[in-house]
Formats: C-alpha cells, sequence, structure tokens
C-alpha cells in the first residue's frame, strides 16, 4: 500500500490529517539508547530514563481509553543484535505501531558500511510490517554542527536515504531527525555530545507526533543561552569531556564492551501509560551510543 492511494487506512500518513483520535492501542519501540532515551534522567532514580518515545506514548496514551505501550530498545546494541533480540518480542506484543530505529551505533563506528547496515534494516522492516502494523523509521541526525562527528556526515547522509528507499518499498513512516534543525545545536544534547538531553527528546517527541499527525499541546522549549567561553575554557571543556566520554568509549570497543551489557529492556510488556505530573516537564540542562 503505498501514502499516494485513496485507502481506508489515510491515517498511516504523515501528509493526511486524521479525522478523529488516533488510531492505534498498541504502541512497541526497539532500538537503542535513543529510544531507551538516555539523556533524559528521571529524577530521583537510579539509572531511569524517560526520552522521547515515551514523551510520544504518553500524548498517545492520553488520547485513548485503552492505549498500551511497551519499550524494548537497550543502550549500545548494533543493529545485528536489535534484530536478533528485539525483533521477534515486539511482534509477539501484537502491536498496532512500532517505532524502528537503528543503526546509529554501527554508522558511528571507524569503516562502517552503510549500505550493509541498510541490508540488516531492511530485513528487520519486512519482518516488522508483515503482520499490519504502522512502522515509523528514524533518518540519523545531521552532524554538520558538531566537531566531533562533523566527519561522518557523509556516512549519516547515505544511510539516510538507504532508509528513505526502504520506507518507501515497505509504506513505513519516516521521522526525520536530519531535517529537524532546531536540535542541530549542542545546547540539545547531554554533557556526553553523543544523547539528546531532556529538551532534545521533548522536540524529536513533537517531531514524530507531526509525523504521525496527532494533534498534541507540547511546545516548543527554548535552551538557555550559549555561555561565552575564553579559549581556555573551552579546551578544558574539551579534555574533560575526552577524559569523562570520549576514552571509556573507546576503551568499551577496544575490550568489545558495551554500555548495554547486562542492561534489560526497561519496559518489556506492553501496559497502560502514567503521566506523572513533571517538574518542569523534568527537561533542563543541554548525539547517539547509543
Amino acid at each position: 500500500m503505498r501514502r499516494n492511494e485513496a485507502t481506508p487506512d489515510e491515517h498511516r500518513s504523515p501528509y493526511v490529517p486524521n479525522d478523529q483520535a488516533h488510531p492505534w492501542r498498541r504502541m512497541v519501540s526497539i532500538g537503542d539508547s535513543f529510544t531507551e532515551g538516555i539523556g533524559d534522567p528521571i529524577p530521583g532514580t537510579a539509572d531511569e530514563h524517560r526520552g522521547w518515545a515515551d514523551r510520544v506514548a504518553e500524548v498517545l496514551g492520553a488520547q485513548v481509553d485503552d492505549f498500551a505501550y511497551a519499550n524494548l530498545a537497550v543502550r549500545g546494541k548494533l543493529i545485528g543484535q536489535i534484530v536478533a533480540d528485539q525483533v521477534e518480542p515486539a511482534l509477539a506484543l501484537a502491536p498496532d505501531l512500532i517505532t524502528f530505529s537503528a543503526g546509529g551505533n554501527d554508522v558511528i563506528r571507524p569503516g562502517a558500511d552503510p549500505d550493509a547496515v541498510a541490508q540488516q534494516f531492511e530485513d528487520a522492516v519486512a519482518r516488522l510490517s508483515s503482520q499490519g502494523a504502522t512502522v515509523v523509521v528514524f533518518t540519523g541526525i545531521d552532524t554538520s554542527f558538531t566537531p566531533v562527528f562533523r566527519g561522518i556526515r557523509g556516512r549519516v547522509a547515505i544511510y539516510n536515504e538507504n532508509i528513505r528507499a526502504i520506507a518507501d518499498r515497505y509504506d513505513a513512516i519516516v521521522a526525520d531527525q536530519w531535517a529537524l534543525k532546531e536540535v542541530q545545536d549542542p545546547r540539545f544534547f547531554d554533557d556526553d555530545r553523543l544523547h539528546y538531553n531532556a529538551l532534545g527528546h521533548h522536540e524529536v517527541a513533537r517531531m514524530v507526533l507531526r509525523t504521525l499527525n496527532v494533534p498534541n499541546d507540547l511546545q516548543p522549549m527554548q535552551p538557555d543561552p550559549l555561555p561565552n567561553l575564553t579559549w581556555r575554557e573551552a579546551r578544558t571543556n574539551d579534555l574533560v569531556w575526552a577524559r569523562t566520554h570520549l576514552v571509556p568509549w573507546v576503551l568499551r570497543r577496544v575490550r568489545h564492551q558495551s554500555s548495554g551489557d547486562n542492561v534489560t529492556a526497561k519496559r518489556p510488556e506492553a501496559l497502560p501509560v502514567i503521566v506523572e505530573a513533571p517538574a518542569q516537564d523534568r527537561t533542563a540542562g543541554p548525539g547517539h551510543e547509543a
């Protein structure tokens, strides 16, 4: 089914407004730290994270009475691991809405082949769409704004074009991070310069809801102004970042370890969404192993 055909499933199109409450009743999200919500910690918890997927589920769940949501994503996972460990469990939950983001951790590695990633990605999308669920896939962010990942911009662009082609073949919906200019700003990222912070996850949630044509009350959030740093202060910040985040990341690669080792899915069952009153929307402070 193509989006430009007149069909009873027009709600699947990101370009056709819904004339009623959204049609989805069971959302399952799979992927890596981007989908797990790393960078958007829940205050008062040891290692729990909210993230864009939780934020989207909260909006969807508030609009219908019988909505349920599961999140199987685990930080640090490569696409092969996500396909092997999450696709079938996701389908077993009988979702009618699936969000699938994978391959980011593969693409940022030296010598990565985005075409090889695309082959695994397409196999997963074929399987995820086989039971009739709406499938949402994500392009990667434009990394031109960050010196850390500017060098892989071309590789991300190839990855994105592959994602778009796969989405077209399987009638999946594309949530376009590359076009999300609002988050191409270091203030929307955590201190590790890899993951979105609460502001970034909030903006991604708004983008996903726009893509799904779901009306909502989420408003843009403005980050604090960038501080005026001297060259020496900026250099000190870079050295602290390298010691705190870059070196451990490199060591994990060398040791064939992952930040997701011994981590399990935060929400393995599809359960009703309980929206708590967030403190300042749990949003503070300035993307992706995921």
